[in-house]
């Protein structure tokens, strides 16, 4: 009898607002925009702080100012973006060569043949949120599940800093 598969989906929370944040500690708790020009630029990135007055990525700058007038808008630094995902995705493959990215921050990693090496998959995700706090200064939401799709909504649910294991006999409650 082959063993259920164990996806990770892992994504970095708020992460162009986190790398600006933790980069320029007058930014933490605050409400910061990553993004252009007020006039004709859009959101690319929003802190926890700035969603928490409906702002959200791919908004217009101007409408996200209205919303939030106090907001603090930065400009990319795709750089330094770089640098963190470069790092976050070396801390992956140190649990699995199966990963798969979606963008600078978030991959699916299958830790199904990695269990023997690394222990229960609750202590994997742990292991990877702390050292993503500990080496990158981030945070980072984690679901497991049996498949892609199941990870995903996963790691959304319990954001920021979350994780939520969903085991083969819950997915269809899970997803009720």
């Amino acid at each position: 009898m082959s063993r259920p598969r164990q996806i990770l989906h892992v994504d970095l929370d708020a992460f162009f607002a986190s790398v600006e944040q933790r980069d320029d500690p007058s930014l933490r708790g605050k409400p910061v925009l990553v993004g252009g020009s007020i006039h004709r630029g859009v959101v690319a990135a929003a802190s926890y702080e700035a969603r928490e007055y409906g702002i959200h990525s791919a908004m217009p700058m101007a409408h996200a100012m209205r919303l939030c007038p106090h907001a603090v808008i930065v400009r990319h630094h795709f750089d330094r973006y770089r640098e963190s995902s470069d790092q976050f995705f070396e801390i992956l493959a140190s649990y699995s060569p199966l990963v798969e990215s979606l963008s600078l921050d978030e991959a699916f990693v299958d830790i199904t043949d990695s269990q023997a090496l690394f222990g229960a998959p609750r202590s994997i995700a742990t292991e990877i949120r702390s050292r993503v706090s500990d080496e990158l200064g981030l945070v980072a939401s984690v679901g497991i599940a049996p498949n892609k799709f199941i990870a995903k909504i996963a790691s959304d649910i319990d954001k920021p800093n979350g994780l939520r294991i969903v085991s083969d006999d819950e997915v269809l409650s899970f997803l009720h």
